[in-house]
């Protein structure tokens, strides 16, 4: 998720411009000193997990998983394992 980062002077200067930003959907850190002290996000709505994530989907900020596609046979002729176990039991 996009985040920006503030001092606490300029967080306490701009408060209004990062609540703009947060109600958008950004998360803030604010800063003391250079250490990250604080973060202001958006409160999770409610809602089911799926449809959270198509919101972010539609943001941008997260990408659809691919579609599962089918697994192919290691095999190419049938009756590979039979064989194998004949062969072991012979040998």
């Amino acid at each position: 998720m996009p985040q920006d980062s503030y001092s606490t002077y300029d967080a306490k200067a701009r408060f209004s411009e990062l609540l703009r930003k947060v109600r958008g959907g950004l998360s803030v850190t604010i800063t003391y000193r250079g250490e990250p002290v604080a973060e202001l996000r958006p409160i999770d709505p409610p809602g089911s997990t799926d449809a959270r994530i198509e919101r972010l989907a539609e943001r941008g900020l997260v990408t659809p998983k691919p579609a599962r596609r089918e697994l192919e046979p290691v095999t190419r002729r049938p009756g590979a394992l039979e064989r194998f176990l004949k062969e072991r039991e012979e040998g």
